[in-house]
C-alpha cells in the first residue's frame, strides 16, 4: 500500500470520529473556544481601528494643533501645566504664515473638579433643560478648519464676532434635546443666566467607538468675544489650523514652530514650552493604549488554542491504545507505517479543523452581533488564520499520537487485550 492519504484512509479517519461523537466533541471544545475568541477579538479590533481611521480621516489630515503641551500624550507635568498660556495673537500670528489655509482659536469653559476635567453646564430652552453641554469659544474659520456640517441655519460670521452678538450655534443632541423635531434656528436658549439666539445647528459629528452619544454633539459654540461674557476668566487658548497640502507638514510645523519660540521668547538652548501635532498623534495614541491589551487578550486565546491541542493529543493517545489491535491487524495485511501516520495524523487535523469550523462559525456571528453595539467588523484574514491555526495545532499535537501507533510491533499489537 502505498505512503500518503488515500481514499481508504481518509474513511477510516472519518469513521472513527463519527463513531465517538461525544468524545470528538468534548475534545475539540477547546479549540472551538479558541477560535471563536480570535474572531471576536480581531473584529473588535478591526472595527475601532476602522473607525479611528475614520474619525481621523474626517478631521483631516492637513490639520494641525497647537496647545502648550501635547494633549494626546502622557499625563502633563507640573512644567507643562505652569507653562505661558497661548493667545489670540498668537492665533492670528499663524494665520499669516505663507502655507496656512484657516486658523481657528478655541477656548472652552474647564471645570477642574469635574471627571476629565471637562466643563458642563445646564442649558434651557422652551421648558427642557440638557445637562452636561460643552461651552465653546471660536471663531469663524472654525466651521472651516473642523469640517463642520451644518444642519440648519450658518455658523457665526465676522460680523457676529465684532460685535460680540448673543448668538450661539448648537449640536444635534442638544437641539433635539432642547427643541424635539422643531426647528431650532431662531430659538433662544438661556445659558449661565444669558439668553443667546440659536443661529445654527451643527449636524452629527463623527466618533471613534459608535453607538451612544458624542459628547461634540452636546455643545454650544459662541463667538470667542461673546463668550467672555460668561467665562471671561478662561483665556487658555487651543489653537487649530488646516494648511494647504499634507506634502507641507513639516514645513508649516517647523514655520509654526520658529514662529512661536520667537513670540514666546524661547531661547535657543531651551526646549519648546508649547506643542505642535497632527492627528496621527491620535493615532499613535490610540496604538500604545491598545496594543497591550489587545496582545493579552490574543494570548489567552492562544492559551485556549494550545490547550485544545493538548486536549487532541490525550484522547489521540488514548484512541492508539485503544486500537491497538485493529493496527496490528491493518500491519498485518499491509499497511505501511506511512499509511497508519497518515491516518492518526488525519484524525486529528479533522478534530481540529472541525473545532475550527465551529468556532469561525460561532465567532462570526458573536461579531456580526457585536455590530450593533460597537463598530465590529469580520475580518476574512482573521477567519482564515484562525482556522489555519486550528489545523495547525492538529497536525502538530497529532504527530506524536500517530508515530506511537505507527511504531508499534505489529505482533505485539496483535497480543494486545
Amino acid at each position: 500500500m502505498a505512503m500518503g492519504l488515500s481514499g481508504e484512509t481518509i474513511g477510516m479517519a472519518l469513521d472513527t470520529l463519527r463513531t465517538n461523537k461525544l468524545r470528538s466533541g468534548l475534545t475539540i471544545l477547546g479549540i472551538v473556544i479558541g477560535v471563536m475568541t480570535v474572531i471576536v477579538i480581531s473584529s473588535v479590533v478591526t472595527g475601532l481601528n476602522n473607525s479611528v481611521s475614520d474619525l481621523v480621516e474626517s478631521l483631516g489630515s492637513n490639520v494641525l494643533f497647537v496647545f502648550r503641551f501635547p494633549v494626546f500624550a502622557n499625563r502633563p507635568t507640573t512644567e507643562m501645566l505652569s507653562r505661558k498660556q497661548l493667545t489670540y495673537d498668537d492665533s492670528q500670528a499663524i494665520g499669516t504664515l505663507p502655507h496656512v489655509v484657516a486658523v481657528a482659536p478655541i477656548l472652552q469653559y474647564v471645570d477642574r473638579s469635574a471627571p476629565g476635567g471637562v466643563g458642563s453646564t445646564a442649558v434651557r430652552a422652551n421648558g427642557r433643560s440638557i445637562q452636561r453641554t460643552q461651552l465653546e469659544g471660536d471663531t469663524p474659520d472654525a466651521e472651516t478648519v473642523n469640517n463642520m456640517s451644518m444642519l440648519s441655519g450658518r455658523f457665526f460670521n465676522a460680523n457676529d464676532l465684532e460685535h460680540a452678538t448673543d448668538v450661539v450655534v448648537i449640536g444635534r443632541d442638544t437641539a433635539d434635546e432642547l427643541f424635539g423635531l422643531n426647528d431650532a434656528v431662531g430659538k433662544e436658549i438661556v445659558v449661565s443666566g444669558v439668553t443667546f439666539t440659536v443661529i445654527g445647528v451643527v449636524d452629527k459629528r463623527r466618533t471613534a467607538f459608535g453607538g451612544g452619544k458624542n459628547a461634540e454633539d452636546n455643545k454650544a459654540y459662541f463667538p470667542i468675544t461673546t463668550f467672555h461674557k460668561i467665562h471671561p476668566e478662561i483665556l487658555d487658548y487651543w489653537v487649530t489650523l488646516k494648511y494647504d497640502d499634507i506634502k507641507n507638514v513639516g514645513l508649516v510645523t517647523d514655520e509654526v514652530t520658529e514662529l512661536l519660540r520667537r513670540r514666546r521668547k524661547v531661547a535657543n538652548e531651551k526646549p519648546d514650552n508649547f506643542a505642535v501635532f497632527g492627528t496621527d498623534s491620535l493615532t499613535r495614541l490610540w496604538t500604545s493604549v491598545t496594543f497591550g491589551l489587545f496582545g493579552l487578550l490574543f494570548a489567552l486565546s492562544s492559551v485556549a488554542l494550545m490547550v485544545g491541542g493538548v486536549g487532541v493529543m490525550n484522547i489521540m493517545l488514548v484512541s492508539v491504545t485503544e486500537r491497538t489491535r485493529e493496527i496490528g491487524i491493518r500491519k498485518a495485511i499491509g499497511a505501511t507505517r506511512g499509511t497508519i501516520m497518515a491516518q492518526f495524523t488525519l484524525e486529528a487535523v479533522t478534530l481540529c479543523a472541525v473545532g475550527g469550523v465551529i468556532g469561525v462559525v460561532v465567532g462570526s456571528i458573536i461579531g456580526f452581533a457585536l455590530h450593533f453595539v460597537l463598530p465590529s467588523v469580520v475580518s476574512i484574514f482573521w477567519v482564515i488564520l484562525a482556522f489555519g491555526c486550528s489545523c495547525a495545532i492538529g497536525l502538530i499535537f497529532g504527530i506524536y499520537p500517530a508515530f506511537k501507533a505507527a511504531s508499534l510491533n505489529p505482533i505485539e499489537a496483535l497480543r494486545y487485550e
